[in-house]
C-alpha cells in the first residue's frame, strides 16, 4: 500500500552523501526498509509488565494491541541514552560528516529534548531535528531529510530546513474506544461511560505539538467523513498554493482487520485521487492511548526546493 518514488534516487546517489539520517519507528519506517532507503532507524521500546519489547522487532501490531485490550500494564518508553549513542557512535564510524536525528515530536515526547542534550557531546557533528511530527507525516520529514542529504547539504542545513517546514502538516485521528483514553487521563471515567452509552467517538489532532481535542461525532462511519474532510479543509486552505503533485496523505490506523485499513486506504484515495497516498499503521507510542481500531489520516507538502 506505500509507494517509495525517490528510492531510486536514493540508492543511486547513497554513496555521495555526506549527512547520515536517522529517525526512530514512530516515522513508521522499519529497520528493513529503513535498509534499503539508506536511513538509519532506533527501534522504540514498549514496557509490558515490566519486560521491555521493541516495536516491530520482538512486538507485533496484533501482539501489541491483543495485550493491550487484555489489561497488560503497557507504556511505551524512550530509548535509553546508550542505545541512542551506540548507534551514533557506529554510524559516524562509516565515515558520514555529519548526522541528522529525527525523533518524534518534543511535544510528545521527551525524547526529543534528551537527545538534543546528548548531542551537546558531538561537538556539532550530530544534528537533532525537532520538527513536531510523528507517524506518518514524521515519515515524509525523514524522506524529505534523505533527499535534502543525497543533494550534499550538510547535516545543519537539513536540521533548519525540517525545523522550518515542521509545522507544515496535519494530522487527525478517530478514536474507536474512551477506554484508553480514560487510562491516559484524558476522558474521566463519566465522560468515558456516557460516551459509550451514546457511541460518541472523539476525534483528536496533532497540528504540530500535541494531540489534542478536534471533534466529537456519534459513530465511526461519521468520524470517518469528519477526518475526511478536514484535511480537504486544509487541503483547501492551509496548502492551497501547494500543487496536488507536491502534496502527500498518509492514510493510518491501529486496526486490528487487515480489511478495515485496506477499505480506509481506498476510500483515502478516492476522497483525494490526485494526490499520492499510501498507509502506515500507528506507531505504538499513539497506539498506547488511543487503542485498537483507530483510524488516522496525515497531510502535508513534499520537499519543495
Amino acid at each position: 500500500m506505500r509507494e517509495n518514488e525517490m528510492l531510486p534516487v536514493q540508492l543511486k546517489m547513497r554513496g555521495n552523501m555526506r549527512t547520515a539520517i536517522i529517525t526512530d519507528t514512530n516515522s513508521g519506517i522499519t529497520v528493513e526498509e529503513g535498509r534499503e532507503l539508506g536511513i538509519h532507524v532506533m527501534q522504540m521500546p514498549v514496557i509490558i509488565n515490566g519486560e521491555i519489547y521493541y516495536e516491530g522487532v520482538n512486538l507485533t501490531q496484533e501482539d501489541f494491541y491483543r495485550r493491550l485490550e487484555g489489561g497488560d500494564d503497557v507504556s511505551t518508553s524512550q530509548p535509553s541514552p546508550g542505545d541512542v549513542m551506540g548507534l551514533w557512535d557506529e554510524v559516524l564510524a562509516e565515515g558520514y560528516d555529519g548526522i541528522v536525528y529525527i525523533p518524534m515530536s518534543s511535544g510528545l515526547s521527551n525524547s526529543c529534548h534528551s537527545a538534543i542534550g546528548l548531542a551537546e557531546e558531538y561537538g556539532g557533528r550530530v544534528q537533532v531535528a525537532d520538527n513536531h511530527r510523528i507517524s506518518v507525516t514524521l515519515r515524509q520529514a525523514v524522506l524529505d531529510a534523505n533527499y535534502l542529504a543525497s543533494q550534499g547539504l550538510s547535516a545543519a542545513e537539513v536540521r533548519e530546513q525540517l525545523e522550518k517546514d515542521g509545522l507544515d502538516a496535519s494530522i487527525y485521528i478517530a478514536v474507536n474506544t474512551l477506554e484508553f483514553l480514560k487510562k491516559g487521563g484524558r476522558v474521566t471515567p463519566a465522560g468515558a461511560a456516557i460516551g459509550s452509552i451514546l457511541n460518541i467517538k472523539p476525534i483528536l489532532t496533532i497540528q504540530g505539538e500535541k494531540l489534542d481535542a478536534f471533534a466529537k461525532v456519534r459513530g465511526m462511519k461519521k468520524c470517518w467523513e469528519r477526518i475526511l474532510q478536514a484535511v480537504k479543509t486544509d487541503r483547501e486552505e492551509r496548502f492551497g498554493a501547494v500543487p496536488d503533485e507536491e502534496l502527500r496523505i498518509g492514510a493510518t490506523g491501529t486496526f486490528r482487520q487487515k480489511e478495515d485499513a485496506d477499505r480506509w486506504y481506498e476510500l483515502v484515495k478516492e476522497n483525494f485521487p490526485s494526490i499520492e497516498i499510501f498507509y502506515d499503521p500507528l506507531s505504538f507510542s499513539i497506539g498506547c492511548h488511543v487503542g485498537p481500531d483507530a483510524t488516522g489520516i496525515g497531510i502535508c507538502p513534499k520537499h519543495r526546493a
